[in-house]
């Protein structure tokens, strides 16, 4: 039996690293507008999809589509498309399956960015149905002859609640409803959600998949393996011809077509090459996050939030479906906002900061910053406590974080 290749090896040398038209190791930077055709009939072929061929980069790109191909052969889908955004991606990929008068169930533990952009939602006629907990028995419990589509976190941003997939999607399917899962504070190196039985997979490519913090961007890969069922997703009945295509077609060639979310050429080369090193990082990050998180725990004063500590309320599915591994981010009550946000103040080499998934360690007060549009109730069920703190770990040398953060937390008690 042949040995299956590990993830670094995989990443640098499988398929989506050759082809590039000049023998390049890396994809070329197609910064232009548009390209030329030598005739008017050539051109007309590949605006109506019958030739391959890029006319315009809103609507395809060398550079990008190299990228696509990257994280889509990382997670094992059928087809990737990448967006100016997470938000874009995410905006891109529930649009193409529900229209007004449909509804999508989400777990309330979202990243406060997705539960502003599902007000909007609301706006245009879907509804949005928050379970308390994204579970087998509340999903089951939710769904309507309404319902669209599941959309839920994987590893939950700063909740860190970890969604069991395989229970979950098959809880949607049954009732002939799709998942969608954002993987993006797992990332393919923690765990591949289209395996564990999602269907549709998105990510901020702006945090773990790009790395440095220089590139916006997300990306939405179908699993391709769902039965649309076109009397249901109304949405995409004008794509039935594709079969189980239809989502990654409709999505591709209409919904971001249309909207204009494309990623840009030098963006999508910068996260290719950030994602070089995506194993190595993560690697690195996850061992860093647990001893930072154990060494928390230990301190006085202090109630530390990591998937993998012993007796943490996801610790099993962790172990599951993560690999045992608990990824970059964990957060800590101190008590009292005013004590947080002291101790945020005090740290040397934590940068404070919003992003996430960067080389360096980045903090910041979620409660009054990511989730400032949030109800109470809202932002304690994403785990936005007014006295909590998220801390996206970095790879600096962990004895310098845990130094850093410890003598924070000592010296403002």
């Amino acid at each position: 039996m042949e040995r299956k290749t590990g993830f670094n090896t995989k990443l640098l040398h499988d398929k989506t690293s050759l082809g590039f038209a000049q023998r390049e190791i890396l994809p070329p930077i197609s910064q232009v507008n548009a390209f030329r055709y030598e005739s008017a009939e050539e051109l007309e072929r590949v605006f109506q999809h019958k030739s391959a061929g890029f006319a315009y980069t809103r609507v395809g790109n060398p550079t990008v589509a190299a990228f696509e191909r990257r994280i889509n052969e990382l997670e094992g889908g059928v087809d990737a498309v990448a967006a100016s955004s997470g938000m874009a991606a995410i905006t891109a990929a529930l649009l193409t399956v529900a229209q007004s008068g449909d509804e999508i169930i989400a777990g309330t533990g979202l990243y406060g960015g997705t539960i502003d952009l599902f007000r909007d939602f609301e706006k245009l006629g879907i509804r949005v149905v928050y379970a308390r907990e994204t579970s087998e028995q509340t999903i089951k419990r939710l769904i309507t002859d309404k319902t669209r589509a599941v959309f839920a976190e994987l590893v939950g941003n700063p909740s860190l609640a970890v969604l069991d997939v395989p229970r979950v999607s098959e809880a949607a399917h049954a009732s002939g409803v799709p998942l969608f899962v954002d993987s993006t504070t797992a990332t393919p190196y923690l765990a591949k959600p289209l395996e564990l039985g999602a269907d549709v997979v998105i990510h901020s490519t702006s945090k773990y998949v790009n790395g440095g913090g220089n590139s916006i961007g997300g990306i939405v890969v179908d699993g391709g393996k769902f039965p649309w069922d076109f009397k249901k997703h109304v949405a995409l009945k004008d794509f039935s011809k594709y079969g189980k295509l239809a989502f990654s077609v409709r999505l591709r060639t209409d919904l971001w077509e249309n909207f204009g979310g494309c990623m840009a050429p030098t963006n999508a080369f910068l996260s290719y090459i950030g994602a070089d090193t995506l194993g190595l990082r993560m690697e690195r990050i996850c061992r860093n996050a647990e001893k930072l998180a154990r060494a928390l725990a230990s301190t006085p004063g202090v109630e530390v939030n990591y998937p993998t500590l012993p007796g943490a309320p996801y610790e099993e599915l962790a172990k599951r479906e993560l690999g045992g591994r608990g990824g970059g981010i964990l957060a800590f009550r101190v008590g009292s906002k005013e004590r947080a946000f002291k101790i945020l103040n005090s740290l040397k080499f934590a940068m404070i900061a919003s992003n996430i998934g960067d080389l360096r360690t980045l903090v910041i007060h979620p409660a009054s910053t990511l989730f400032l549009h949030s109800s109470q109730e809202t932002r304690e069920a994403a785990g936005a406590f007014d006295d909590a703190i998220r801390v996206s770990v970095g790879i600096e040398d962990v004895d310098d974080l845990i130094d850093d953060f410890v003598e924070a937390v000592k010296a403002n008690r």
